[in-house]
């Protein structure tokens, strides 16, 4: 393979794409019809399922559409237009829906579905650059993903393009999910494993540390406040009242603590306790208590049951 030189650097490459690739989601806006809203309903109204099909990287693409729909409340899968001849027409029932992806609106696979659909009165949802073609007057609905240039300096490969269609397949699946009042604990059905399954699904008692808690009494010295601070490993030591309150001091307020006196005999732990530190229950759901943390920029919160203190949850436990 020979090496070859030109005058546009690498990054400049790269902002070309971006721009030209930004550019190509913006031009969506202005090419919006009626027929999305109409299209949407079709797909909310629709008793079976959202078929998607492409060919080539509007497959791709179409596959990605597909998913993304699937696990946000619309059931959904990807057929391939090739393999529908051999077999899979099949999988298409009667009260399905079809969005059928060509950016040429010409692609011979794609249109080669239209007559078996048409006969069975399938509704068709057309995403293509061409509005005139042979795929947007067969189909109930026709969203445009036209581009002005396509990122590839050749205008061969399909980049623009492609960019355009994912993104009207995600708006259609946005739409849709405002529609349907869709939920995070809806979408955690359809996400139970990983991280993300963690977070919608699980609840704060499942990464809580119940066990030897790092306690002090609100008279403790500053050695067993040190003590405690190493033996705990939970960068904070928690303080107990006659009273049952509750209260912390992390190891960075103790740290800064230790600025202020002159003699370590000097320090007295009360000088220094939050008695207001932010708690939740444990069944709040892993996701609310991460939406707690990040509001107030902690990384650590209290655990009650029955409103009493009982663990320790940090965010980092998670991962």
């Amino acid at each position: 393979m020979t090496e070859t030189t030109t005058s546009v650097s690498l990054a400049e490459s790269a902002r070309r794409t971006f721009q030209l690739e930004a550019r190509a989601i913006e031009e969506l806006a202005g090419n919006l019809t009626s027929d999305f809203e109409h299209a949407v309903q079709a797909i909310l109204k629709a008793k079976g399922k959202t078929i998607v099909c492409g060919m080539g990287k509007s497959g791709h693409i179409g596959k990605k559409i597909a998913a993304t729909l699937a696990s946000t409340g619309t059931p959904s899968f990807f057929l391939h237009p090739a393999e529908a001849f051999h077999g899979d027409l099949g999988m298409i029932g009667e009260e399905d829906i079809l969005i059928l992806i060509s950016y040429s609106g010409e692609t011979e696979e794609i249109l080669r579905l239209i007559p078996h659909l048409k006969e069975r009165e399938i509704p068709i949802v057309a995403m293509t650059g061409n509005n005139t073609s042979t795929l947007a007057k067969n189909a109930n609905y026709t969203l445009n993903v036209k581009v002005s240039a396509e990122a590839c300096p050749l205008s061969l490969a399909p980049t623009a393009s492609t960019t355009a269609t994912l993104v009207m397949g995600d708006a259609i699946a946005i739409a849709l999910m405002e529609q349907r009042g869709f939920k995070p604990d809806d979408f955690a059905r359809f996400h139970p494993g990983g991280t993300l399954g963690k977070r919608l699904l699980g609840k704060v008692k499942e990464y809580t540390r119940y066990d030897n808690l790092p306690f002090v009494r609100f008279d403790a010295n500053v050695r067993e406040v040190i003590y405690k601070l190493a033996e705990g490993r939970l960068g904070l030591v928690l303080i107990s009242k006659n009273d049952g309150k509750v209260g912390i001091i992390t190891d960075g307020d103790f740290r800064r603590s230790l600025t202020k006196i002159k003699y370590l005999d000097d320090w007295v732990l009360l000088d220094y306790v939050n008695f207001n530190p932010i708690k939740v229950d444990e069944n709040t759901p892993i996701y609310k208590a991460e939406e707690v943390l990040l509001k107030n920029r902690i990384t650590t919160l209290l655990v009650t049951k029955e409103s009493k203190v009982v663990g320790v949850f940090q965010m980092f436990n998670l991962f």
